[in-house]
């Protein structure tokens, strides 16, 4: 019963979120993680998400846009080292998505994903 009340209420939430910022145009900046350019490749610390659960996972962009906005990276969660992860593109937000890990946001504010039943709340702190 918790799980049919939380992804209702997830389900919830993604609607009324796309309610209030689906008539906004939409901008590089909310299709994507951007960069300041192809110069940012390799940097590990321009995107770092810092998480509820007191932990970091720096984000390492592989290739970049000509706008600079990051397409392919290395998310480092730790653990298992890094996964490399590439965004999809999607209507409002961004995720990038890896083997076992996808990260679902909107400008500075994420969900990381380790799995169907393991999320935690993230913002991008930008150096």
């Amino acid at each position: 019963m918790r799980a049919v009340l939380s992804n209702f209420f997830s389900i919830a939430i993604s609607f009324v979120f796309a309610a209030c910022v689906g008539s906004l145009p939409a901008n590089a900046a909310d299709l994507g993680l951007m960069t300041s350019g192809p110069s940012s490749i390799g940097n590990c610390s321009e995107i770092v998400f810092t998480c509820e659960n007191g932990r970091q996972y720096p984000l390492c962009p592989i290739a970049v846009s000509v706008v600079g906005e990051v397409v392919t990276a290395s998310l480092h969660t730790g653990r298992r080292g890094a996964t490399r992860v590439r965004l999809i593109p999607m209507g409002v937000g961004y995720r990038y998505a890896g083997h076992g890990v996808w990260l679902d946001g909107f400008r500075e504010n994420a969900l990381l994903n380790f799995g169907k039943h393991n999320q935690v709340a993230c913002t991008i702190l930008r150096s």
